[in-house]
């Protein structure tokens, strides 16, 4: 019943926008509308595994906040307006007049659209790798997935530096040997998307170590969380259930972000959705010309998503399944490549989506053996317990302590 609630709006959005497409379309546009919300969740599924990474750290107050005005934002902004905006800005034109294009000449909005690919994927590309690096050379993180690979980064995440150098060096080489024509172009919105990146995330945390919009006693709740996080932790421990855990599953102070930090964290979570809607919407045009159905198919799409990240939220998935964010990530870093060799070249949108739930299904794969591997260690351990109580006291009665006494 949870997940029905969680899941009420998307299923009733969906048929209504099937039904609206049916009714004003036909039958076709009622397909195309299904067709393109399938292709948004299979390309963005990794999205929803990021979202709840960050959600997970905002209040309730937030969190449905994300999943309201979020949804407006996703759909009319960055699957309507903000496609309007790009054409207008690359092609030249004025907003209206890029419209009146979108409403009545749909080819050449696509074609226009189309030339402003190269600019879309390097600023997307670029924010989607920047996410990956930071993620990869984070210092703190306690799992790894791939530990040969991720241990050696980890250390060399104690430079903050690094991320954003490998990330410039990527640009420059994407606009070498990738950018063909529109080296300019894409060096530019590159590096409009890192700054874009660096901006954003960095006000964040900002605003989030400085407790912005948290009450006078945010030092004490915060001692008084680390002490319940560490009574939890045991209680986990005992359990047996979530040992390995990311170090942000069980801390109740993430989730508490207000204020000023818990806006930021909105607004970042905003910027990663348009990078990982930038593909969905310009391929969506090889389905439709028609932006209304575009835009209706991929926000059922978005709609999901946002349910499928507040579920993982609410459920706790990303500590049960440790190894989840790391294939969502890696999966991301794989979005942020292909965004690059697509500015010259066309990739399939079905290559881009199966990349991206491979990476996930590895990853799930391997949090259930985890999850299977500690059980079974936990159980043995319990026997070995038990046994040595049953040494302890059996033979004459003597207590457990007594055991092994010198004589």
């Amino acid at each position: 019943m949870h997940a029905l609630r969680i899941f009420g709006w998307s299923l009733a959005i969906t048929a209504i926008g099937v039904a609206g497409a049916g009714v004003i379309g036909g039958p076709r546009d009622a397909a195309i509308v299904a067709i393109l919300a399938v292709l948004e969740i299979s390309l963005s599924f990794d999205n929803a595994v990021i979202n709840a990474t960050i959600l997970r750290r905002m209040s309730a107050f937030w969190q449905k906040l994300f999943l309201t005005v979020g949804v407006l934002i996703a759909v009319f902004g960055m699957r309507l307006i903000f496609p309007i905006v790009i054409v207008a800005l690359t092609a030249h034109l004025g907003p209206l007049e890029v419209f009146d294009l979108a409403l009545n000449d749909g080819d050449q909005y696509a074609e226009k659209l189309g030339d402003a690919h190269p600019a879309i994927a390097a600023f997307g590309g670029i924010f989607l790798f920047m996410l990956f690096l930071d993620f990869l050379f984070d210092p703190e993180r306690e799992v790894q997935w791939i530990k040969k690979l991720e241990e050696p980064l980890r250390r060399a995440g104690q430079l903050d530096v690094i991320p954003t150098v490998i990330g410039l060096i990527a640009l420059l080489v994407v606009g070498e040997a990738f950018a063909g024509d529109h080296t300019q172009q894409v060096l530019t919105a590159g590096v409009a998307g890192l700054a874009t990146y660096l901006g954003v995330r960095g006000l964040g945390e900002f605003f989030e170590s400085r407790g912005v919009g948290a009450d006078a006693d945010a030092d004490a709740d915060t001692e008084d969380a680390g002490k319940d996080t560490e009574d939890a932790g045991k209680d986990t421990e005992d359990a047996g259930k979530t040992a390995g855990a990311p170090r942000s599953s069980g801390q109740p102070k993430l989730v508490l972000a207000t204020g000023k930090a818990a806006a930021f964290l909105f607004l970042y979570l905003e910027v990663i959705d348009a990078s990982f809607s930038f593909d969905g919407v310009v391929g969506a045009f090889a389905i439709s010309q028609n932006i209304f159905v575009i835009a209706t198919g991929l926000g059922i799409g978005a709609m999901y998503i946002r349910s499928l990240t507040v579920y993982l939220v609410h459920r706790g998935t990303l500590a049960e399944y440790i190894y989840l964010e790391h294939g969502a990530h890696y999966a991301i870093g794989a979005l942020a490549i292909i965004l690059a060799i697509s500015i010259e070249t066309e990739v399939p949108e079905i290559v881009t989506g199966l990349v991206g739930v491979a990476f996930i299904g590895l990853a799930l794969l391997s949090s259930i053996r985890h999850r299977r591997r500690h059980a079974d260690s936990a159980d043995s351990a319990d026997s070995a317990d038990s046994a040595r109580g049953d040494e302890g006291e059996g033979g004459q009665g003597q207590p457990r302590e007594a055991v092994g006494a010198p004589l």
